[in-house]
This record gives C-alpha cells, structure tokens and sequence, in this order.
C-alpha cells in the first residue's frame, strides 16, 4: 500500500478487500472496507456491496437488504446496484416470498435494461407470474421476452411455456408456431425435445399461423456447420505428433497439431485433437476441445456436424459395465451416460471440492452405504476409482433416488443437490408436471443440471438408436 498513490488507495482497497471475501476472510475485509473514507461515487457504491456481500455471506440478509436501499438512495444508476437488485431478488425468492422477489428482478431489468443481467431478471418475472397463476401477465412477459432478448438462453424457455399457455388457452395454432419455432432453431436443446414431445400430441385442423414475433428469434448461423478434413498424416509433425502420444505426452502432441494445421489447409485440427485424447482415454479433454471447436452444437441437426465430432461430444467409454449395471436397475443407460457426462465428463479419476470421487462423482460415505447393500467385501475409497464399481454402486445409488421421487427429474435434482431439498421444493405448491418442477428449481446449478442430463440423453439416443 505504500508505494500506492492517495487517489489510487481506495480502488486498491477495495480489490483487496473482495479478494479477501472471496478468499473467506470476511472479517479483515470488513475492516479495510470500514477503514476506507468517503470517496467518488464508484468506489462508495462498491464499498458499500462488498460491506453487504460481507453481511449476506453470514446470512445476515436485513443488513444486506437495508445497504440495498442506501445504494439504490445514492448510486441509483450504479452496477453494484444491478448486482445488489439481483441478489436481493434471490434472497426473497428463497424466503419464498414471491412478489417482492418479482419487485427486484423488475426493477433490475427496467433500470437496467442493457444491463448483464437484464434478460434473466425479466425471465425470473415471467416465470414467478406463471408460478402465482398469473397466466396473463405471465404469457406477456414470455413474448415481452422473445421481443427484448431474442438473442438470450432464456428464449427456448419462453418459446416453451408461451406454447403451453397457448394450449391452455385452448390455441393449438399458436402452440404449434411456437413449439415448431422451438424445435427448429433450438434442435438438441432440453426444450427443443420437450416441443416436438408436445407437438406429437397437438391435434390441428387449421392452417399454420404465422406469429410476427416469431421473427425475432435470430436463425442459426450458416457458419456454425462444420465439416472435417482429412488429417495430413504425410505432415511430419502430424506424424511426430502420434508418436509423442504414443509415448503418453499428450501436451506436447497437441502443441505439435497446432502448429501444423497453422500451416497446413483444412478442418481437421479438432477432431484429430479429440482422437487423440479419445485413444488416451481421457474422453473429458476430447469433449472440451470439441465443445471449444463447436460451441453451439446443441442448436444444430446431426448432419450439421461430424460423426466424429458428435461421437466425440457424446462418447461411450465403460460401456459394457454401464449397459449392464443400468439394465440391472431398469435404469435408461443413455441416461446414466449423460449423466456421468455431467458429472466427470467420463474421467474416473476425477475428485469434486466436495470430495466426491470417480465417474458418476460418489461421496465416499455414500460409496460405502452403498458398497454395504451390495455386499461388496471389504469394501475402500480407493475403489470408487474403478469403474466398473463406480457404476455398480452409482447406478444403485440414482436408483434408489428413482424410486424415492418417483420421476427421473426428481431424482436427478436430488442426485445432485440431495433429498431433503427437492421434498422441500416439491411442498412449494403444485406443478403442471415435472417439467415445470425443473425450471423452479431456484439453484442455477441444479436447474441446468438437471436439464443437461435430460437433454444429453436424448442425443445419445439420436446417435446411436436402441442401446
């Protein structure tokens, strides 16, 4: 601090202090916070949100509500407002106290309606007034959604239930335009199978209508299809390439491809990369450099891409063990793969911060209360590593959540963020079907989760037909 000039000293300690929050160091942040004097209107708006993320942190959520009303008092137009709203927004909605959570979000989006977060704070209204039965106001904020942030994830959403309401409504024609917009442009998307689930089951006698709104959704980019070249193995280091992986130094392989293909024509350099990670067996890497290579692939048909690149995105490593322990447990082995998928991306090596272990990510206390049930001797952690009994177990363990909840959605959210809360949010009034369930899910994580799951099973399907 001491080589930092006096007009530079604030914006210092207020990157030091949310260091030190981030970091779990609430206490000393507090105090170089407090320690800062009255400065420009930035650094006393970012003071005062570090000073309420410090009091949220430790539940004190009136303290961080009252700093909300001093920031929107004196920074009306500040970001730490838009951050501030949004927070606050999710506080009441975990308190359950659904209209002053819609009064957050709204205000969010009409103060800052370019803003970041603007489009999923209009979402979070839409979907609060559909959950208070508001079905009106909830279906024009849906089109209000499509017409502001035809560019933005929560469009298929919106596409979704606008449709549904439709057909409650009892406007199969309208349903139809919509699901079919869905379908088209959201092809592999979790809402984009759901739409074409629902227009099986629409009954239309009337012409197609066309809905101006519509319009608004951007098509899917001409450039996003891919085709790949063959790979210049007359290339030397193309050649030299398979042998620094033949000897398991992936990284300097990957340096080698790269630098031929910055020489050589054609797209092959990403799923030679794949192959090579694929022949290694670390599917993650592989499913990583094809997601980097083609990031919208969930929006395209199959031909739009490679067979290799959706083989690579979509693979079936252990696939043996995982057909057989999923048939076993009359589980979808489609569904168990996109579900390790989600969770290890297929690494059985792989450790989460919360300690969970192995391919389909097993706490060690669970692995053991399972291990036990399955009779398994002298049963260890370590073994969780083995993928063979991480499916015995994992696959036990998720059907055990099946025929708890009753529903592959419930059990999914319960895999991932345990039983005790879907039981709490299944008692938070009732749902049209599980979909709906899903997208009130109030954890980011697990609502996306879920979904992911869902909708990779589907393209597993796609793929490669009846397992």
């Amino acid at each position: 601090m001491g080589e930092v000039s006096a007009s530079e000293r604030p914006a210092v300690q207020i990157a030091l202090a949310d260091a030190l929050r981030h970091s779990g160091q609430s206490r000393d942040a507090r105090k170089i916070l407090e320690s800062i004097p009255d400065s420009t209107p930035e650094i006393n708006a970012a003071r005062l949100f570090n000073l309420g993320e410090i009091a949220r942190g430790s539940n004190d959520d009136d303290t961080f509500l009252r700093i909300v009303d001093q920031l929107r008092l004196n920074y009306p137009t500040s970001s730490w407002l838009e951050q501030a709203l949004l927070s606050a927004g999710n506080i009441y909605l975990l308190r359950r106290d659904y209209d002053k959570a819609i009064d957050s979000y709204r205000e969010l989006q009409q103060r800052f309606p370019n803003g970041g977060r603007a489009s999923y704070a209009h979402w979070k209204v839409a979907w609060l007034n559909l959950r208070q039965s508001r079905n009106t106001e909830a279906g024009k904020n849906f089109e209000e959604q499509i017409a502001l942030y035809p560019t933005s994830s929560e469009v298929p959403s919106a596409l979704y239930w606008r449709a549904r309401l439709a057909e409650e409504d009892g406007d199969p024609a309208m349903a139809r335009a919509y699901y079919q917009k869905l379908s088209q442009r959201y092809r592999n998307y979790y809402y984009g199978d759901l739409a074409r689930q629902r227009l099986a089951k629409l009954k239309i006698s009337s012409d197609p209508v066309h809905y101006a709104l519509l319009d608004h959704v951007p098509p899917i980019n001409a450039s996003d299809k891919i085709t790949a070249d063959e790979v210049p193995t007359d290339n030397l280091q193309v050649q030299k390439a398979e042998l620094l992986a033949n000897g398991s130094l992936l990284d300097f392989a990957v340096r080698e491809l790269r630098s031929a293909a910055d020489k050589e024509k054609g797209n092959w350099l990403a799923s030679e990369v794949a192959r090579l990670y694929q022949d290694a067996g670390r599917y993650d890497m592989a499913i990583d450099a094809l997601k980097r290579a083609a990031p919208n692939y969930f929006a395209l048909d199959l031909p739009s891409l490679p067979r290799s690149y959706w083989e690579g995105l979509f693979p079936k490593p252990y696939w043996f063990d995982l057909k057989r322990y999923s048939s076993a447990r009359a589980l979808d082995p489609y569904l168990v793969a996109s579900l390790i998928r989600q969770e290890s991306a297929f690494n059985p090596s792989a450790v989460s911060r919360a300690n969970a272990v192995g391919l389909m990510q097993l706490l060690p206390k669970v692995g053991k209360g399972v291990a036990r049930q399955e009779k398994l001797r002298r049963f260890s952690t370590q073994q969780l590593f083995t993928p063979a009994i991480n499916l015995q177990l994992g696959t036990r363990y998720f059907r055990t959540m099946v025929d708890k909840f009753g529903s592959f959605e419930y059990a999914l959210a319960a895999y991932n963020a345990g039983s005790d809360r879907v039981q709490d949010w299944l008692g938070q009034g009732k749902y049209r079907d599980p979909q709906e369930f899903v997208e009130s899910i109030p954890f980011t994580e697990t609502r996306e989760y879920v979904q992911n799951i869902l909708r990779n099973a589907n393209v597993y399907r796609q793929l490669y037909g009846t397992p």
